[in-house]
C-alpha cells in the first residue's frame, strides 16, 4: 500500500436540477465559510454542516447536532419541524441553482452550496437517518450490541458518502471535520488516538464509560483483522472497499 495522503475534497458547485420536477429548494446543501465584507460568516458552523431537503418534504442537517423531520418553504421562510416536533424558521436570502444563503439562528449568514443528490434511496444516501443513526445521541447507557451497532452505522456512513463523491463526480469538504475516531486519507484510514477524539463524537455517547467501550471495540477490531485493500487506481474504490470491510470484521 502506498503512503497515506491527507484528502481534502475541494468543494465543487453543481446544480441539484435533474429530470422531473422538484419543489422550490429541495437539495443538498453543504456549507462553506465566506468573507464578503458585508454578511459575517456563522462561525458555529463548518464546512462538515450540511442541510438535505428531500423532495418528498422531509429532511436531513447538522448544524452541530443531528436533526431530521419535515420541511416548507413559504414566501422566502425555511420552516424545518424536527422529530421532536419542534420548528425552526430560517429566512432564504437567496437561492439559485449552485447556492443558498441563509439567516441563522444568531442574526448571521450561512452560505451553502448545492450539490447533485445521492441516488438509491435513503439506504445509499449517506445524508439520510438511516445512515445517521450514530449521530443521534444516547439517551441511556447502551448494551454492547447498540454501542457496535452505532460503530457499524458509523462505517456504513462512510462508505456511502464515498460511494456518493465517486458516483456523483462530486467532492465535498475537508473529511477532517467530521466527527470520527477515524483518521480519513486519500487512500486508507486509520484510528486516532482517544485523547484527539472529537468532542462532537463523544457526545453522541451516553458518558464516558460507553465512549470507551466503543474505542476499545474499534481498536481491537482493527487489532484482530487486516484489510484487503483493492489494487486500483480509483482511491475512491479503495475507501469504499475498506468501510464495507470493516463493518463485516464489526458484525
Amino acid at each position: 500500500m502506498k503512503p497515506l495522503l491527507p484528502i481534502t475534497i475541494a468543494l465543487l458547485t453543481l446544480s441539484l436540477f435533474g429530470c422531473g420536477p422538484k419543489p422550490r429548494g429541495a437539495g443538498l446543501y453543504t456549507f462553506f465559510p465566506i468573507a464578503d465584507g458585508l454578511d459575517p460568516v456563522d462561525t458555529n458552523l463548518n464546512v462538515a454542516s450540511f442541510l438535505e431537503l428531500l423532495p418528498d418534504g422531509s429532511y436531513t442537517l447538522d448544524f452541530g447536532r443531528f436533526d431530521y423531520g419535515n420541511w416548507t418553504l413559504k414566501d422566502n421562510r425555511l420552516y424545518l419541524t424536527n422529530q421532536r416536533r419542534k420548528t425552526y424558521v430560517y429566512y432564504v436570502l437567496s437561492l439559485t441553482k449552485a447556492e443558498m444563503a441563509v439567516k441563522l439562528d444568531s442574526g448571521r449568514t450561512g452560505h451553502f452550496r448545492t450539490h447533485l443528490m445521492p441516488s438509491g434511496g435513503r439506504e445509499n444516501d449517506p445524508f439520510s437517518a438511516y445512515n445517521n443513526q450514530w449521530r443521534i445521541r444516547a439517551t441511556h447507557k447502551e448494551t454492547d450490541a447498540e454501542i457496535r451497532q452505532r460503530l457499524l452505522n458509523h462505517c456504513r456512513f462512510w462508505e456511502c458518502f464515498f460511494t456518493w463523491v465517486d458516483d456523483k463526480n462530486e467532492s465535498v469538504v475537508d473529511v477532517a471535520n467530521f466527527p470520527t475516531p477515524l483518521k480519513v486519507y486519500g487512500n486508507g484510514f486509520g484510528l486516532k488516538h482517544y485523547d484527539n477524539l472529537p468532542p462532537v463524537w463523544k457526545s453522541y455517547f451516553f458518558d464516558d464509560e460507553d465512549c470507551h467501550k466503543a474505542d476499545t471495540l474499534i481498536k481491537r477490531t482493527f487489532r484482530r483483522n487486516k484489510i484487503d485493500w483493492p489494487q486500483t487506481d480509483d482511491d475512491f474504490k479503495k475507501l469504499i472497499s475498506g468501510f464495507r470491510q470493516l463493518q463485516q470484521f464489526l458484525r
